[in-house]
């Protein structure tokens, strides 16, 4: 139970005694704007004005206040659902953040990202955001792009004390500690997480205490007075500059209202916690001690107050006139770009490489070129990963750049959002594509959505990339095909290389991109011979398939490690009379839909053929997309082939069996073709 008393147990030492009456008046200031603009917003929401959700952070006002003012403005800011008092702690404009919060398009995020998704990336705040722990990942990445380019930031990741119980929380703070990240993790502990006592679901005797584990300072403090939080801010954030790493504030204090302005719960809280809490009101409990400084009187006070209430006043009238966003205007910021008319493709050459040192050659030839591509994973480092396709790049650009990670997935992927986001273009190395599940909320919730969500201002230019795929007998866990999970998430771009070739030029083109891509690499690949790959650097441009083997008979339309079997049952039927065109798309999304579409137009019988299991697989968009656009064209269903629902097979004969081979493909296209 969240009992106030607990705040005088808290003893604030180590004054920095850098606030003076002026410093005092204006967080005074700024709590009253926070408070202000959380009453109308509830008012707002409760006349329906405001839709959705949102959440107060009224009693909560001199945590953003204190630690707000201790940061420069270079420093940047990740905060949570319940963001909007940090967020005009660090200098929002509040008419741009009710215009968000009523859906307008000229709010922050363009009317598409609301309450809980603020950014100013011009003042360095990265974002609200509505997953519980997400900004702590993403810190490490934020933090992590500061340190690398020297410009002498730190970041704070607010978050409140239920996320201290995510596994991100952990994750990240192990990273940031074994790198010496300039970050400060500040825990807004309001005593409740929605409804449950956090003391009830919180091992140890605080969340401040785990950071010993660590190795990380740590404190528990008054986050009802901001002076306390100030100060514990300003040492976290010196220690941080000098290069000393991460820092833990525990910051104790209450939100006087529900969960959520929508919450309509039942009652969790007894009348007597709820007013003890706000009769340690943190506006009152400054504004006497600001009294007492003489750094303002009773009047001036109440000419600040009218003030605000005339400033919020003409934010909330302004943001009513705005217009709302457009589905035309909003759909630009997830499109993928479209094909390049550029440079057309090099020839192959003579000059002959692997499937992995392609992409070791991509790898190379890109961190030469531009020095904010890292690679960050497990022992992609001092062994070059575990299939080799990193080899010799810590030799050539050093650990600061290659850097070998915890086994912590979901601290590595939000590390590659976050650090994007920030500037720098990192590849992300799973080290089997199976463990992508565990990369699932960075990948999807953060890199995917945050251009939309932000409102178009977040550049995500980071690559997921490894190894998926049966064929070598690592059994159920270790040789999934996933693509269609990613395909189905708008924001993000799929590259699926079936040779030696498309690899360095596809991977060339997705270190460049600015949207996040998933780079799918066949490990059957990584056993193949040596194929023609050009010396120079290149850039396959996405959504350009490739007709692998022209035909007049029937289209086959194959992906990855089924483009070769595909060309196998094509030359056995070729045998036999039957003309068979293959064509691999290369990138599942953005997928080229035109090449599919004029080739079934030519042949009028199509077969689609991938490795991941047919029920659900991506084969049915693309049968999916023939029959739209070409049924007039079709003298046959659309056949589609993939592997049986079911987990791969550890036994090497079931494997074979489970994987679709030529034989099966040759038996589809005879049977579209009405060839007994």
């Amino acid at each position: 139970m969240a009992h106030v008393t607990v705040l005088k147990s808290l003893a604030r030492g180590g004054s920095t005694n850098r606030l003076g009456p002026d410093d005092l008046k204006a967080i005074l200031e700024t709590m009253l704007r926070i408070r202000r603009f959380e009453v109308r917003a509830k008012e707002l929401f409760l006349a329906g004005v405001i839709k959705g959700t949102a959440h107060s952070s009224v009693g909560q006002e001199a945590i953003a206040a204190g630690a707000c003012r201790a940061l420069e403005p270079i420093d940047f800011l990740l905060t949570h659902h319940r963001g909007h008092g940090h967020t005009i702690a660090k200098g929002a404009d509040i008419r741009r953040m009710f215009a968000e919060l009523m859906g307008r398009a000229p709010g922050y995020c363009f009317g598409l990202g609301g309450s809980m998704h603020i950014a100013d990336f011009d003042l360095n705040i990265l974002g609200a955001n509505g997953i519980v722990g997400a900004g702590m990942g993403l810190g490490t990445g934020a933090a992590l792009a500061e340190k690398l380019k020297k410009t002498g930031a730190i970041g704070i990741a607010l978050f409140g004390d239920g996320a201290a119980n995510e596994g991100i929380f952990h994750e990240a703070m192990n990273l940031a500690a074994v790198w010496s990240l300039p970050l400060i993790f500040l825990c807004e502990n309001n005593h409740y997480g929605l409804s449950t006592p956090s003391d009830m679901v919180t091992a140890g005797p605080s969340i401040a205490a785990r950071g010993a584990a660590y190795g990380v300072p740590n404190e528990r403090i008054d986050g009802n007075d901001p002076i306390a939080v100030f100060d514990a801010v300003e040492r976290a954030a010196l220690r941080a500059r000098s290069g000393d790493g991460p820092t833990l504030i525990e910051a104790l204090t209450y939100r006087w209202d529900d969960h959520s302005m929508r919450a309509n719960l039942p009652a969790y809280r007894t009348d007597r916690e709820e007013e003890e809490w706000r009769q340690a009101d943190p506006i009152l409990r400054l504004r006497d001690r600001v009294i007492a400084a003489r750094a303002i009187d009773a009047a001036e006070l109440d000419a600040l107050g009218q003030a605000i209430d005339l400033e919020i006043e003409a934010a909330i009238d302004w943001a009513k006139d705005q217009p709302e966003p457009t589905l035309e205007a909003a759909l630009q910021l997830v499109m993928p770009p479209k094909p390049a008319d550029g440079s057309p493709e090099p020839a192959p050459g003579p000059r002959a490489l692997s499937y992995k040192q392609a992409i070791n050659e991509a790898f190379h030839q890109e961190m030469a070129a531009d020095e904010s591509v890292i690679m960050i994973g497990e022992d992609v480092s001092r062994i070059g990963g575990i299939f080799g396709l990193t080899v010799g790049l810590r030799d050539a650009f050093g650990e600061e750049r290659v850097r070998d990670t915890p086994i912590s997935e979901g601290a590595i992927s939000a590390c590659g959002v976050g650090a994007a986001m920030c500037g720098l273009r990192p590849i992300v190395e799973i080290q089997l594509f199976d463990f992508v599940s565990l990369m699932m909320d960075a990948i999807v919730n953060q890199a995917a959505k945050a251009r939309f969500m932000l409102g178009g201002k977040a550049k995500v230019p980071v690559v997921f990339r490894g190894p998926q795929g049966a064929g070598i007998r690592l059994a159920a866990q270790h040789c999934q095909s996933l693509e269609s999970l990613f395909a189905n998430i708008p924001g993000l771009e799929v590259y699926a290389p079936s040779n030696a070739y498309d690899a360095k030029g596809l991977m060339i083109s997705a270190i460049r991109a600015d949207n996040p891509v998933v780079f799918l690499e066949h490990k059957l690949f990584y056993l193949g011979a040596e194929q023609p790959v050009p010396r120079e650097s290149y850039a396959i441009a996405p959504g350009k398939a490739r007709i692998v083997r022209p035909g007049t008979d029937v289209t086959v339309i194959a992906t990855l490690a089924m483009v070769e079997r595909a060309v196998q049952a094509a030359d056995r039927l070729a045998k036999q009379g039957l003309s068979v065109e293959v064509i691999d798309p290369r990138t599942i999304k953005p997928l080229d839909s035109e090449t599919i579409v004029e080739s079934v137009k030519k042949t009028n019988r199509a077969v689609v053929v991938h490795e991941a299991v047919r029920f659900g697989g991506f084969g049915g968009e693309i049968a999916a997309t023939i029959m739209e656009q070409a049924f007039d064209y079709l003298d046959a269903p659309v056949a589609r082939i993939g592997a049986p629902d079911m987990p791969v097979p550890y036994n090497d004969r079931l494997e074979r069996d489970y994987m679709p081979d030529a034989g099966e493909i040759a038996a589809a296209i005879k049977e579209v073709c009405y060839v007994r």
